[in-house]
């Protein structure tokens, strides 16, 4: 049993006799919690297995997907980056088989990943689309009579003919200019799809494929909606377990609600109980209002006696959900995450796509990759390491072993790493190769 199905857990009278901390929580167990909590502090001794692949989205509450892809696309970054090389059809098995199914894709933070056993709380923001005096859908997209009418030949098209993808849908409309500027039946679609009357229930070439919601959900899925507190606390629950230990409001970042809606929320559970304030430490030494869940005290205490260190060497997405929490990079880690994708060359310090290196508890630096598939290379078009951290042999050694890892899950056997960036250890990994 690896340790995504393991239970750290303690009778009741052991959970009652853990105390808060009343002293400063040190920044290094901060990090060796936050980095638990999100399943980056090792390798699991077993990741082939669906049911260790599902345990990470649960545990993480959602995967963001992106179009971006200089290597694999996000969502599958993400898991590796917990797992290793794990087999990505299985992950998607778990998205779109219908005797597999325990995950499906909507907006969480931004489009995502997210348990089916957590259909419910995706309700309230399908309602939200379907009955928002400001939603963009009823204020501009059904004021069109011409487009209500679309809406119900695409609703009936879906009916008769079962899973389609926009391109099945004919267009003879004035040519579109932009990726965004859609076909009018990709709205329709898009429609049916954010007010949950269909669901996403496969990707060919990562095109959607749309079909109605009772061909899709299981009958499992509890669909009873939650009230808006109900959802407020699961959301701010959930991104505080996650996240292991934070700041109060960075719980809303991480759920992706406003701060405002997210305070009275963080207020009742705080006077219940139910989260817990302690007293961290920055970067610098100064202190921060924290809080953890009351579920993860006995993580801390682990952390606290040193039980529980960070041993892993990784690399992350640039949409990682350790980076979800606004200003904990800088506060806890001394790292300021940048995608630099939508700047113009010229403006860029780092790369187009760079991923963050993690080592054992540090951010240590970052690559800008560029695979190409058809002669299985994978380019390191800049590498840079972080101020005051120096290449030494332990940190090559481990940084090669993942990337060793990171080539064989994009099934690419050669490594060239570009003249820009940090030049010793540009160097010493090289070697190594």
């Amino acid at each position: 049993m690896c340790y995504l199905d393991e239970a750290f857990s303690h009778t009741e009278n052991q959970v009652m006799s853990l105390q808060t901390p009343t002293t400063p929580v040190p920044l290094k167990a901060s990090r060796a919690l936050a980095l638990y909590a999100q399943r980056l502090h090792r390798l699991p001794e077993s990741s082939s297995l669906p049911d260790a692949i599902y345990a990470v989205v649960e545990r993480l509450g959602c995967v963001q997907i992106d179009t971006l892809h200089m290597v694999a696309r996000s969502q599958y970054l993400v898991l590796w980056s917990r797992l290793g090389p794990y087999r990505r059809d299985q992950f998607d098995a778990l998205i779109f088989d219908p005797d597999q199914r325990r995950l499906f894709e909507y907006w969480k933070k931004a489009a995502s990943i997210i348990p089916l056993k957590h259909y419910r709380y995706s309700l309230p923001k399908m309602r939200g689309f379907r009955d928002s005096p400001s939603s963009w859908w009823r204020a501009r997209f059904l004021a069109d009579e011409e487009n209500v009418r679309l809406l119900k030949t695409v609703r009936q098209r879906l009916t008769e003919e079962g899973p389609l993808r926009a391109a099945d849908f004919d267009y003879t409309g004035p040519r579109r200019d932009s990726w965004w500027d859609w076909k009018p039946a990709k709205h329709a679609l898009e429609y049916l799809y954010n007010t949950g009357e269909a669901m996403i229930g496969n990707r060919i070439n990562f095109q959607r494929v749309y079909d109605l919601r009772d061909r899709v959900l299981p009958d499992w899925v509890d669909q009873t909606e939650p009230t808006p507190e109900e959802a407020h606390r699961f959301h701010v629950e959930q991104a505080v377990k996650a996240l292991g230990i934070c700041e109060p409001l960075q719980a809303a970042d991480y759920a992706y609600m406003k701060r405002t809606a997210a305070r009275p929320t963080l207020q009742a559970l705080l006077k219940e109980g139910i989260l817990l304030e302690v007293e961290g430490e920055d970067v610098n030494g100064d202190p921060i209002h924290m809080v953890l869940h009351r579920d993860s005290l006995a993580d801390l205490q682990r952390a606290l006696d040193g039980a529980l260190q960070a041993q892993h060497t990784t690399f992350l997405s640039p949409f990682d959900s350790l980076f979800w929490a606004r200003g904990r990079d800088e506060r806890i880690w001394n790292f300021r995450q940048a995608l630099e994708a939508y700047k113009r060359e010229p403006d860029r310090i780092w790369g187009y796509f760079c991923l963050p290196i993690l080592h054992r508890d540090r951010l240590v630096g970052r690559f800008d990759p560029k695979l190409v598939r058809k002669t299985g290379t994978l380019y390191l078009r800049a590498l840079h390491l972080e101020p005051g951290i120096e290449p030494d042999d332990e940190l090559v050694a481990d940084v090669a072993e993942a990337m060793r890892s990171f080539l064989a899950f994009h099934q690419a056997s050669h490594l060239v790493i570009e003249d820009k960036g940090h030049a010793e250890f540009r160097r010493k990994l090289q070697a190594l190769f």
